[in-house]
């Protein structure tokens, strides 16, 4: 079936047309700059103004940064604030004319790769994280999705920092940190991952898993750490799924 997956993130708004039944891509990958300030109002703009782009009606995924349930945000990460106690779902498919479901941006990456990618097949405590402009993680047990998991907030104490501003692309980028730099800073909050969960999986996600090969030599772990098989397409293709899993 084909559906439409929807990605908003910090700096940018993806969409396509995906095949959910193979996680491909069927249409042109659409990314517009995520509006300053992020609002519901422009940012739901920006999917009307895709949806039409692509001349699509049908079931819609969308993947957002904060807490969801039931289409209802509870917080909002890199964007604006007015998406808290915002019931996202029922606008977007009011200004869309779509069939639309809501979900955290973390949850809905790692399902395509629970799906299509590093995690298919796996057993036990998989997680995976996100690292871009702040830090999405999502922990499956077992195959079955825990939601919300909002680890990029967790608190590390020895840093008097939470991860987001220890450890995120954003603060590599702001801080101009070498790769070693950076996995050291990475392995400080893995290992501290691993302590509280135990997880068997470590997939790590977001633009800069395609340089992975720098920064994993740094990153000691029991658990195994492998990049993310779909890269930047994983918020899509996992929104799109949803679309259709619902």
């Amino acid at each position: 079936m084909i559906a439409m997956g929807i990605d908003i993130g910090g700096s940018g708004i993806k969409g396509a047309l995906v095949n959910t039944e193979t996680g491909e891509l069927v249409s042109e990958r659409i990314r517009i700059d995520t509006p300053n300030p992020a609002t519901p109002e422009a940012c739901i703009q920006v999917i009307r103004q895709i949806t039409k782009t692509l001349n699509y009606e049908g079931p819609m995924g969308v993947g957002i940064p904060g807490i969801a349930i039931q289409g209802v945000l509870y917080s909002a990460a890199n964007i604006d604030k007015g998406w808290i106690g915002f019931n996202a779902q029922e606008a977007i498919a009011r200004e869309t004319g779509c069939t639309a479901v809501v979900h955290n941006d973390a949850d809905v990456a790692a399902l395509a790769e629970h799906h299509f990618g590093a995690g298919h097949n796996q057993k036990g405590v998989v997680m995976m994280f996100t690292l871009g402009t702040g830090i999405g993680s999502a922990l499956f047990l077992d195959g079955r999705l825990v939601p919300n998991m909002e680890l990029g907030h967790l608190y590390l104490r020895s840093m008097k920092v939470d991860a987001e501003g220890y450890t995120s692309d954003r603060i590599r980028t702001k801080k101009k940190l070498k790769w070693q730099q950076w996995g050291e800073r990475l392995n400080v909050y893995f290992q501290h991952i691993e302590f509280l969960f135990s997880p068997e999986l470590i997939i790590i996600g977001g633009g800069v898993s395609k340089k992975h090969d720098k920064f994993f030599p740094y990153i000691q772990t029991r658990a195994r750490l492998v990049p993310a098989e779909l890269r930047n397409e994983a918020g899509i293709v996992g929104a799109a799924v949803t679309a259709v899993a619902e």
